[in-house]
């Protein structure tokens, strides 16, 4: 079973849920490395170096600054930074509920399970079902840690996702962002609408993905510590960039692609496979000329007769 973290209380209104917390990520999944001094194999300490007096400085020699200008900094000691913090009640205060669908993943930060506590399960149940029917999302306040924080909760599974939010002033504006001034034609986009729906899918399953890395990681872990030597095979040079977009999505669909849409007075149409109604009438318009030499041999055989006959 997993562990709590933290305890709180999601309120609104007259209804008080007391919840604990969990976190979502499994540290122990993540691959970390020490520094160590190759001499002697020893894990190394880094100490706090002050380039102006040239000293190691201890931590209680540390006060907290904010640089305002270059190199210009001004200092918090301790009990002031202690007297503007939040008091942390482990509130989770519900100020409204919006569509879910109306929050941009950019938003989020990092996200912590929510179990009931004791006492709680059945309005808690309520609260993530009533979420659930009605496509919403509550948007909260969570004072905890001296912080302010804005977050989320969300229907997830059979329960309920903290979700912690970025506050709008600390999201950059895609405007700063040059995406350039490139048009997208018919042609281009159908496509590309061919390309997305080849390899499409209607569920997300991140079960089928792996970290690569981290296995060869692990894997030359294990190397090492048997014992053995890493090898490693060449690496394949990156591919040339491909300039021209219609070719590179044709040759992403392969056959598909002759079936999308073609630009008038660009290029000649390809012949298409004739269909079973063309295919029958030209097969009937055959039997037909056929058998019309036969009619006029037929015709013709009275005239020599007259003919023959005169003599």
């Amino acid at each position: 079973m997993a562990r709590a973290i933290a305890t709180g209380t999601i309120s609104f209104g007259l209804v008080a849920i007391p919840v604990k917390l969990f976190s979502t990520s499994e540290t122990g999944a993540r691959i970390q490395f020490n520094s160590i001094h190759e001499a002697c194999g020893t894990r190394i300490r880094q100490q706090l170096y002050c380039p102006t007096d040239e000293v190691t400085v201890s931590r209680d020699e540390l006060v907290k600054g904010y640089e305002f200008a270059k190199d210009q900094y001004v200092t918090f000691k301790p009990e002031e930074l202690k007297a503007i913090e939040v008091p942390s009640t482990q509130s989770i205060d519900i100020k409204e509920f919006v569509p879910l669908d109306q929050v941009d993943p950019l938003y989020f930060e990092k996200a912590y399970y929510l179990g009931p506590d004791k006492g709680g399960a059945k309005p808690y149940a309520l609260l993530s079902e009533a979420m659930k029917a009605t496509g919403r999302a509550a948007l909260a306040r969570y004072a905890a840690r001296g912080k302010d924080y804005l977050v989320l909760l969300r229907p997830f599974e059979d329960g309920i996702v903290m979700q912690q939010l970025r506050y709008s002033d600390e999201i950059r504006e895609f405007d700063d962002v040059d995406s350039g001034d490139a048009e997208v034609d018919e042609a281009e986009l159908a496509l590309a609408v061919q390309l997305v729906d080849q390899i499409a899918s209607d569920t997300f399953s991140p079960e089928g993905y792996s970290d690569s890395v981290k296995d060869q990681v692990l894997a030359a872990i294990e190397q090492k510590v048997a014992g053995q030597e890493l090898t490693f095979a060449a690496k394949d040079e990156p591919k040339a960039q491909v300039i021209d977009l219609m070719a590179a999505l044709k040759a992403s669909l392969g056959d598909e692609a002759d079936t999308a849409p073609k630009k008038t007075g660009r290029a000649a149409p390809r012949k298409r496979a004739p269909t079973k109604k063309a295919t029958s009438a030209k097969a009937s318009s055959a039997t037909t000329s056929k058998r019309k030499p036969a009619k006029k041999a037929s015709s013709a055989t009275p005239a020599k007769k007259r003919t023959a006959a005169k003599k």
